[in-house]
């Protein structure tokens, strides 16, 4: 009875989660951002891990101006296109330029598509960030087109 009652909920997990993966477009995906100069997470390096049918992960790794690092949580909405959403998230950064660092809250909203016979994901995405150190300043100029490799 034991043994029962350990391996149903390991069944019924593993289920869930096979459901959970089939029904979205692409699980992970990673490759290169390019944008504007101006914000701290600019041109980068960026990582979207889906962790639900809706819910993604964005970590970015930029080079541009500054060298920054940021994470954002991103709700996705499908369109009635295949392979077309929109999301919105938000998120935290910091960056480091010369002797300062730059912290703040980042918010997106966006358009992402994944092509169905090829492993490509495209995004293009506004990102604005508020800069709270070393000084407060709202930086609107943040958009960028985002090409990834995915993994279903």
């Amino acid at each position: 009875m034991k043994r029962i009652s350990i391996t149903l909920p390991v069944i019924l997990f593993c289920m869930i989660w096979c459901q959970r993966a089939a029904a979205q477009d692409y699980r992970f995906a990673a490759g290169v951002r390019l944008s504007t100069s101006s914000p701290t997470l600019s041109s980068a390096i960026s990582a979207k891990y889906f962790a639900t049918d809706k819910t993604a992960i964005e970590g970015i790794v930029a080079w541009g101006n500054r060298f920054g690092i940021g994470a954002l949580l991103e709700i996705h909405n499908k369109f009635n296109t295949p392979g077309l959403s929109w999301f919105y998230g938000g998120g935290v950064y910091v960056g480091f330029q010369d002797s300062d660092t730059y912290l703040g809250p980042t918010g997106i909203v966006g358009l992402d598509y994944k092509f169905s016979n090829a492993p490509v994901n495209l995004s293009l995405d506004w990102k604005p960030e508020l800069d709270i150190l070393p000084d407060i300043n709202f930086v609107p100029d943040a958009f960028a087109l985002t090409i990834r490799f995915a993994l279903k």
